[in-house]
């Protein structure tokens, strides 16, 4: 395959950015989006240019650090992680366009790589439990209902890559949140710090910069785990009720 790329590249946060051109030849419809990166990459070194930054880990659709836009999608025309798209979504001399995600509250730090740090700073806020672990507990010490359980399993599937905000309109982290908020929320584990958790992981979220919800739905669209959209309206009842019961212990 041979392909046209124009990739956004910014040497800082403080620079300008623009598109690139770039071509690349014989291109394995096997190879991994990512892949077809690096190969690029590799021309360009051995031309002496700067490589495109971009971020990655895992490669296996794990740790949601490959997130970026492509033609417009998040993580590309496949429900997936950008590290699990393969070449063979595309055809021989297409253009594809490849951007960072774009939201206030996650700022470009070079080329296609974002400081995510929002969301470890929501997840830091309330995304724990304080029940005292010691050594490891029986499975079955803590009686956990079947439905509870596959709640919080569902939820507990979010990666934080990031999807949900680039593609929604609004910049919204509201699916994400509410990944995190439902997954512990639905444990007995979780009861002690259901009603501060909501309120101070939403707060958080809103402080830093995320836009409001308006229920579109986008985020579900390109969620690579499934989080539903349900999810959200189970944290906005959460919050509701936490807010009637006089919000945080003392």
């Amino acid at each position: 395959m041979n392909l046209t790329l124009r990739i956004w590249r910014q040497r800082d946060p403080e620079s300008p950015g623009a598109m690139t051109t770039y071509e690349v030849a014989d291109i394995s419809p096997d190879m991994s989006f990512l892949e077809m990166l690096d190969t690029l990459n590799e021309e360009l070194i051995l031309r002496g240019e700067e490589p495109v930054a971009f971020d990655h880990d895992c490669r296996e659709g794990i740790c949601g650090a490959c997130g970026v836009v492509i033609n417009g999608d998040a993580h590309g025309p496949e429900r997936t992680t950008t590290c699990q798209l393969h070449m063979r979504s595309f055809e021989d001399g297409d253009t594809i366009d490849v951007e960072p995600w774009r939201a206030a509250a996650f700022p470009v730090v070079k080329d296609l790589v974002v400081d995510r740090s929002a969301f470890d700073r929501i997840i830091g806020s309330g995304g724990y439990v304080t029940a005292p672990t010691g050594s490891a507990p029986e499975a079955h010490a803590t009686p956990v209902p079947k439905p509870s359980a596959d709640t919080a399993f569902e939820h507990a599937e979010c990666i934080g890559c990031g999807a949900c905000v680039a593609a929604c309109p609004n910049g919204s982290a509201m699916l994400f949140t509410s990944a995190k908020v439902v997954h512990l929320n639905s444990l007995p584990q979780g009861a002690p710090e259901r009603e501060s958790r909501v309120l101070d992981m939403v707060d958080t979220m809103d402080a830093e910069g995320f836009g409001g919800c308006t229920v579109t739905g986008m985020c579900t669209t390109v969620c690579p785990k499934g989080i539903p959209l349900s999810s959200i309206s189970t944290m906005n009842r959460e919050f509701l009720r936490a807010t009637r019961r006089g919000g945080r212990p003392d």
